[in-house]
């Protein structure tokens, strides 16, 4: 019976804001007959003795006192003590508190409210009962054969009703023979319930559901809320083929100390190795798996910005398995504590980057302090500068789950393959230009200093210090046009107007070969493998270790057409270009490096097509291409297919695995109350239908519901089949607006 006690906290968490009324204190009263305010009602009467203070409508009446409205077909009011008798169709309407009912007694000083029968609501709650009385002085309501409700029908499908109700308005509420009702069926009863009410009061979710590598699966969370300083969830979970699993998460709002959060999750796994078929190296994976996570994020003061994250997890597979969102957007989680202050032109930032998880390979930073110069005008000279200096102890790791022969997990232990101190300091001086009004031209010369302390490795030998020196030279050129074309019109791609942005721009970047090469340095900050290609300037450039001799030109070229649309400027097409050509290529490297282009068409407002694609021009060949096409013509349908290559073999700075995957993903809202997603993700290298992911959607009025179904085959295990349920209140909804399309694990119990 949970998951239905679970709407029944949820219905009562709102429940104050319908019994509370605000004290306002007006300057006068505002009486009159209701057809003067609503002409065509029958001509109302209305009588007014000024001695006395007091007035008696019919046929309609209109008080208003503050912000305290009452509508009636008839009633009598004293404008000195402030009550007013009111007889068929009340409405009283208080700041966002809204009143119904067949006779109401009520002060428009005090508050008070007494009637034999009511409704009330501030959306996204509702209630309705008889016997009301209670004030704004005491703060105190009581009420009887009462219901509350977030199903804004006359016939609620939803309802928690109670013999008697008492609510403090922001602190509790007590009900007394309280029972959820799904329809006229009594689902749940409670002899007596007591809990704290707020805009953010406790609440259970839930998420039923069958997987193939879990069995079926129940999910439970409590969410809970001590006022505006914590909140936290306390999950526990059952799937029938791994077993139970339990966890807290808690949330501290620390004001100008920051956001603090915790995250814990124990899983006794009884299948902990089933998902080794597919990365055999991982050997043997323990059944007792738990994960901890630790964030930290503060500004204590002007300027100065605190940050922490630890993450520790006792497999590498874990994410994975259990936390598929978490995974994908990070399968090899960091831990680090990091501290930045900011000045005008300089910024220091202290980093600790401890390695906790010893299966993922790392560099271990014990410290990396680095001080940064912004670019910054050098006293009155047209010359600017700009600089980058650091100091840190590293540590490099490789994990030995790749060497792991033997299938003991306790052999995830880690390589320590260099482990050094560097001291490296780089400054660079500018000079921009700008001639003819349009052309800027910035010169600039640059150099570094780095230094390596005695370097060992893990087999115990050590090699000497290094010193190396490097010189950065170049110029950047570019400039910017424009022509406009106000009376260009065409109704087929929806143009009002035609304005074209060209932005070519020429860098020249000149490094003579350093004093050591990289080989011979160990590689703390090397290149990574990069699907862009990388900035040239060696004070954009980050990865340290690997600066070698550059002799490059890069050609840079940007059109944009614009047209106005709805009234607002829009992008019709964009175009950016990037090429290098490489005057003193490396071995291994072309004198061209690929043609790099994106492309973004929008012929219509409800119809984009966008393109990324590097291009091999020596050889002829296409390394890289990702189109989307996006329809969305209307809010009844949208569909987007995506295409998606990448070859295999090495270039660039990398080796890569080849891919090659079609998806897509349509949305069709059936009626008022159906919808329908599919998602398809084809891998054509495989010839697998690689994911399929069908949901259908039912708005039940208070409620949504999401049958998901989806089928996922990967490589090397077997396919997995997932059914769930997602039922979610529309005044507490389980995921924002679009966030189910985004992350689709959310329909599925992640």
């Amino acid at each position: 019976m949970k998951p239905f006690a679970t709407l029944a906290l949820l219905f009562l968490t709102g429940y104050v804001a319908l019994a509370a009324a605000a004290t306002t204190e007006a300057p006068s009263w505002e009486v009159q007959a209701l057809s003067q305010i609503l002409p065509g009602n029958i001509e109302g009467k209305l009588d007014y003795d000024p001695a006395t203070g007091r007035a008696f409508g019919t046929n309609g009446i209109f008080v208003k006192y503050g912000d305290t409205v009452l509508t009636a077909d008839s009633a009598s009011l004293d404008s000195k003590s402030g009550d007013v008798e009111a007889d068929g169709h009340v409405r009283v309407e208080s700041g966002e508190q809204l009143w119904l009912g067949e006779h109401i007694h009520y002060n428009f000083k005090t508050h008070r409210m007494q009637t034999e029968e009511f409704r009330a609501g501030k959306w996204p709650v509702l209630a309705g009962g008889t016997d009301l009385a209670g004030n704004s002085s005491n703060r105190l309501y009581t009420a009887d054969a009462t219901y509350v409700t977030t199903d804004d029908n006359a016939d609620p499908a939803f309802r928690v009703r109670a013999s008697r109700v008492r609510i403090v308005p922001g602190r509790y509420v007590q009900m007394w023979n309280a029972i959820l009702y799904a329809g006229d069926v009594p689902i749940f009863y409670f002899p007596f319930y007591q809990r704290n009410l707020g805009p953010r009061a406790n609440n259970f979710t839930f998420s039923p559901g069958y997987r193939g590598r879990y069995g079926a699966f129940l999910l439970n969370t409590y969410n809970w809320f001590l006022g505006d300083t914590a909140d936290g969830k306390l999950h526990v979970d059952y799937r029938s083929r791994r077993g139970f699993g339990a966890g807290p998460d808690m949330n501290l709002h620390l004001g100008q100390w920051g956001e603090m959060g915790f995250k814990y999750y124990y899983l006794n796994d009884q299948k902990a190795s089933s998902s080794t078929n597919a990365f055999p190296q991982f050997g043997h994976i323990p059944q007792d798996r738990q994960r901890f996570q630790f964030t930290w994020l503060a500004t204590p003061a002007t300027n100065l910005d605190l940050k922490a994250l630890i993450n520790y997890q006792t497999d590498p597979l874990l994410a994975l398995d259990f936390f598929e969102n978490d995974y994908a957007y990070n399968p090899q989680p960091y831990s680090f504590i990091e501290a930045n202050k900011y000045w005008r032109n300089w910024s220091l930032d202290a980093l600790a980057q401890p390695r906790i998880n010893d299966f993922f390979n790392q560099v271990e930073r014990l410290p990396d302090v680095r001080l940064t110069g912004f670019r910054q005008q050098i006293l009155d000279t047209p010359v600017y500068y700009d600089s980058q200096s650091s100091f840190g102890y590293y540590r490099q790791f490789l994990s030995t789950a790749a060497y792991n022969t033997n299938g003991l997990y306790s052999q995830f232990n880690g390589i320590l393959t260099n482990s050094a101190a560097r001291a490296d300091t780089y400054h660079q001086i500018s000079l921009p230009w700008t001639f003819f009004n349009w052309l800027n031209v910035t010169p600039r010369v640059g150099g570094r200093v780095t230094y390596y302390s005695q370097m060992n490795d893990f087999t115990g030998s050590s090699e000497n210090d290094h010193y190396r020196g490097e010189l950065n030279t170049g110029i950047d050129t570019s400039f910017k046009a424009s022509q406009l074309w106000a009376g260009a019109t065409n109704s087929t791609l929806d143009v009002d107007g035609l304005r074209h942005v060209i932005e070519p721009s020429i860098s020249y970047v000149y490094v003579p070969n350093p004093g050591a090469n990289p080989a011979q340095l160990p590689q703390f900050d090397a290149d990574q493998p990069s699907l862009m290609i990388l900035p040239l300037a060696l004070s954009d450039y980050n990865n340290i270790d690997s600066v070698t001799s550059q002799n490059v030109v890069r050609f840079g070229l940007r059109n944009t057409l614009q047209t106005r649309r709805d009234g607002e400027l829009d992008n019709l097409l964009s175009c950016n270009l990037m090429l290098d050509w490489r005057l003193d290529p490396m071995l291994g490297q072309n004198h061209l490096n690929d043609l790099y282009t994106a492309v973004a068409f929008k012929p219509r407002s409800w119809l984009i097509a966008e393109s990324q694609t590097r291009y091999d021009l020596e050889n002829g060949r296409l390394n890289l291409s990702f189109q989307q096409l996006t329809f969305a013509p209307n809010d009844r349908w949208s569909w987007g297919i995506g295409y998606w290559y990448l070859r295999g073999g090495t270039w660039g700075n990398s080796a890569w695995t080849q891919n090659d995957f079609i998806t897509s993903t349509a949305f069709l809202r059936l009626s008022d109350n159906w919808g329908a997603r599919m998602t398809h993700n084809y891998n054509v290298v495989t010839g697998r239908l690689q994911e399929q992911f069908y949901t259908l959607y039912r708005d039940l009025r208070s409620l949504t519901a999401a049958l998901t179904f989806r089928v996922t085959d990967d490589v090397g295990v077997q396919p997995d089949y997932t059914i769930a349920i997602v039922l979610s209140l529309k005044a507490s909804p389980a995921t924002g607006l679009g966030e189910d399309a985004v992350n689709r694990t959310r329909l599925v119990g992640e």
